[in-house]
């Protein structure tokens, strides 16, 4: 049957609408947020780790209640946003002694995962006082790492779902609109990297990069029960040169359009970034543009 509408990559046909008119009359009292879940069980609509796709679900319900194709019931709670609701980050007092020795002389360096772990406000406060962007709660799947040597933390590093859409990667890439639709969740987009400021270690940042390179595949199989093939980051040009990507061996793709998410037109409404990629294996184009599932 033809698919009405295509929804995250999943074709919705005439045929799953009627089921789930069917679902709703068959849960007159179930919230929106129940539906969904029913939704995902008979659909078997799960994430790589086992967990519902509930918010996928949701959204595709309400697009087809938008527009028309379905009936949900009244919203019964509006949880907070977070994004535009979000509380400041607590401030932390840490040791801001001066650091200023070799990549040998500092000693072992230790690298945690600290999403989801009592270290985790630790980090979230060090990007927001010391980053020049400041703090932002990331959606969908990322991690967060903090780096400590000799017992003080030295730096920060944090990772997300990369952007659906990027022509000079996409290129790079060579896959298909289906293939990138596919495996969009097997890049990881590098949207912080910090070296706290009284810390001047000449060469700290291209080896953590690459100590980053070696495990972050690992970490993301572990949260999120599939790996990660490519690492991409964006550059601001008049800010920084990129060195340190540069020196571990990460590769100019190409140059962003200046076009945000938000964008109306195709006139550019925020400043144009470089964007740098890291391969995690050889054969990254072929598990990246395989059309399988």
């Amino acid at each position: 049957m033809q698919a009405k509408l295509t929804h995250r990559g999943r074709s919705v046909s005439e045929e799953d609408i009627e089921f789930i008119r069917a679902l709703i009359a068959r849960h007159p009292e179930a919230s929106r947020r129940k539906l969904s879940k029913y939704l995902c069980e008979a659909w078997g609509w799960v994430q790589p780790n086992g967990e519902l796709r509930d918010m996928v679900c949701r959204s595709l319900m309400l697009q087809l209640h938008r527009g028309g194709l379905i009936e949900l019931p009244p919203v019964r709670f509006r949880p907070r946003n977070n994004v535009t609701e979000r509380r400041a980050p607590r401030a932390v007092s840490i040791d801001t002694t001066p650091v200023r020795t070799t990549l040998g002389e500092l000693g072992p360096l230790e690298l945690y995962q600290v999403r989801r772990t009592a270290s985790e406000a630790l980090f979230n406060a060090l990007i927001d006082t010391y980053h020049y962007l400041g703090y932002t709660q990331p959606v969908g799947e990322h991690l967060k790492h903090v780096v400590f040597a000799q017992g003080r933390p030295v730096a920060c590093l944090a990772w997300s779902s990369s952007p659906r859409h990027l022509g000079c990667r996409d290129r790079y890439i060579g896959w298909s609109a289906s293939a990138r639709q596919r495996n969009i969740r097997l890049l990881a987009y590098n949207t912080r990297f910090l070296v706290l400021p009284w810390v001047e270690v000449p060469h700290l940042a291209s080896h953590l990069l690459g100590r980053m390179a070696k495990r972050l595949s690992r970490d993301w199989m572990q949260h999120y029960g599939h790996p990660v093939v490519f690492l991409e980051t964006f550059v601001d040009p008049q800010r920084f040169r990129g060195t340190c990507y540069r020196a571990a061996n990460w590769r100019y793709l190409g140059r962003t359009l200046g076009l945000g998410k938000d964008a109306r037109s195709k006139q550019p409404n925020r400043s144009i970034k470089e964007v740098l990629g890291y391969p995690l294996t050889p054969r990254f184009r072929e598990r990246l543009g395989s059309e399988d599932a």
